[in-house]
Parts: C-alpha cells; structure tokens; sequence
C-alpha cells in the first residue's frame, strides 16, 4: 500500500519562505519520478514541479521557477520542495505525487495523462 504524507504547510507572510515535505511508503520510490501539485479554489490542479527517478533532472511551473527548488533524498524515501519569495498567489493546498511507472522522468508528471499516486495535501497560505 503506497502512501505519501506531507508536511510543512502553514501561514506566511509575503516574501518569506516554507519547505514541504514528502515521506513516501509502501515500495523503495528511488525508481519513480516525484513531483509537487497545487491546487487552489476554484482552480485546476497544477503540477508546480516535478523530479525524475534520478533526481538528475527537474521541471518547473513558469509562475514558480527561480523561487521554488524540488529535491529528493532516497535513502529516506522524501522529496522536498523548499519556496522561497513567497506570493500570495501561491495559496493553496499542496499535494506530492509519486509516478506509478518505474524509471519516468518528469514528463510523466507534468503530462495530463499522469498517473500518479496522491498523498493528502497540505495547507500554504501567503499573507499580504
């Protein structure tokens, strides 16, 4: 049974900085592309970033990229994504998403035809 549990979500003021994590089990996740969703009210879930099975290669939301930094560390099982200059445009609720495919890179994240494992979501609220 895969599961996936973040943590790190809270309230922050404008310009300042969170990092969520991703514990994962059920299965050794060194093989599978990770990545990072959000999704706010009212809107589509988007793919904020996304890490390939080797953490060699990332992609990144335009509305993200020089602000946020996914990274992963398998001896632990986690991916990471530490957000730094923080907008309050990027409140929402932030979900980790494990490929069920081995050996994807982060297309298989970013493609609407994803399929992924979702873990539970966790609050980021912006203040301005």
């Amino acid at each position: 049974q895969v599961q996936l549990v973040e943590s790190g979500g809270g309230l922050v003021q404008a310009g300042g900085s969170l990092r969520l994590s991703c514990a994962a089990s059920g299965r050794t996740f060194t093989r599978y592309a990770m990545g990072w969703f959000r999704q706010a009210p009212g809107k589509e879930r988007e793919c904020v970033a996304a890490i390939d099975w080797s953490g060699s290669f990332t992609d990144y939301a335009d509305s993200v990229k020089g602000r946020f930094t996914i990274s992963r560390e398998n001896a632990k099982n986690t991916v990471y994504l530490q957000m730094s200059s923080l907008k309050p445009e990027d409140t929402a609720v932030y979900y980790c998403a494990v490929d069920r495919a081995e050996w994807g890179g982060t297309w298989r994240l970013t493609s609407p035809r994803r399929d992924v494992y979702w873990g539970q979501g966790t609050q980021v609220t912006v203040a301005s």
